[in-house]
């Protein structure tokens, strides 16, 4: 059953924070969405979040109503993972819970409820367009860290669905990074094939995604603690300029990986967004 959890005046539209139960997951699942002012239909915009984050981290934390509004977007800001009683868990921040990593788990004991690829490209698909006056042929999507991740792949993969895709220190090349190896070992299994489909830079050599975007957006902090072992975002224009893809990779000196460094460049993201769809 959908549910309304809390409604908030915002920059002239509504922001809401909903539940729905979800197949892929098994489990309810929260999402915050924003809605300009006007009957719409209009464009969206999903935000992906990173790793320990649910719903609520953009949606405190990002500052992009006020330019959402002026550019009347929806912006759509899903849970990570699932949750709840009987969802699998690890002890570490970096799997389990708050960890969905937007991949398909095959692997036990994360199968049963690990599939934020199917709910972020289905089943949120769903619910989104039964319930708000989106435009479902205008959809972008963004994400930081984990998400920016996401973002990356599920646009790569999902070209008929999202008409733009951008990036906040994304991870790139999760099948060479600590974080990346880690979680999609656990998820997908230990045969390295099976990651190809979950990692951007394969996906680009792969032949996936060529050529469906004019341009992909990458903002990412030269002060970031994670750029080098675990982002390293050169692999991806690497990548791309074989593959044919524009990129545009900003590195903005002296920020970090924090919602402080998102929030600087948050309507630069919006902007890119709003004009391509």
């Amino acid at each position: 059953m959908f549910e309304t959890l809390e409604t908030h005046m915002c920059f002239g539209g509504s922001l809401k924070i909903c539940r729905h139960p979800s197949a892929a997951t098994g489990t309810g699942m929260r999402f915050s969405v924003f809605t300009p002012a006007g009957p719409g239909p209009f464009p969206v915009l999903t935000f992906l979040s990173g790793l320990t984050c649910t719903e609520e981290n953009f949606t405190v934390k990002a500052g992009a109503y006020k330019k959402a509004a002026e550019l009347g977007l929806m912006i759509v800001a899903p849970d990570t993972s699932p949750r709840g009683d009987g969802v699998a868990n690890d002890a570490a921040y970096d799997l389990g819970q708050g960890a969905g990593f937007y991949v398909d788990a095959t692997e036990a004991p994360w199968a049963p409820h690990f599939n934020m690829y199917s709910y972020i490209t289905r089943d949120l698909q769903d619910i989104l367009f039964a319930q708000f006056p989106g435009d479902r042929k205008r959809q972008g999507i963004s994400g930081h860290s984990m998400g920016g991740h996401g973002a990356l792949t599920l646009a790569l993969r999902n070209p008929d669905l999202y008409r733009s895709v951008s990036a906040f220190a994304p991870i790139v090349s999760p099948s060479t990074v600590p974080w990346g190896e880690k979680a999609l070992a656990a998820y997908l299994g230990p045969d390295q094939s099976r990651w190809r489909a979950h990692d951007a830079c394969c996906l680009l050599a792969d032949g996936v995604g060529r050529g469906a975007f004019d341009d992909i957006l990458i903002d990412q902090g030269s002060a970031d603690n994670f750029l080098e072992p675990q982002l390293q975002p050169h692999l991806f224009t690497q990548a791309a300029a074989e593959a044919g893809q524009k990129v545009t990779l900003r590195l903005q000196e002296g920020y970090d990986h924090s919602y402080y460094f998102i929030s600087t460049f948050m309507d630069d993201h919006l902007e890119f967004h709003a004009q391509r769809l």
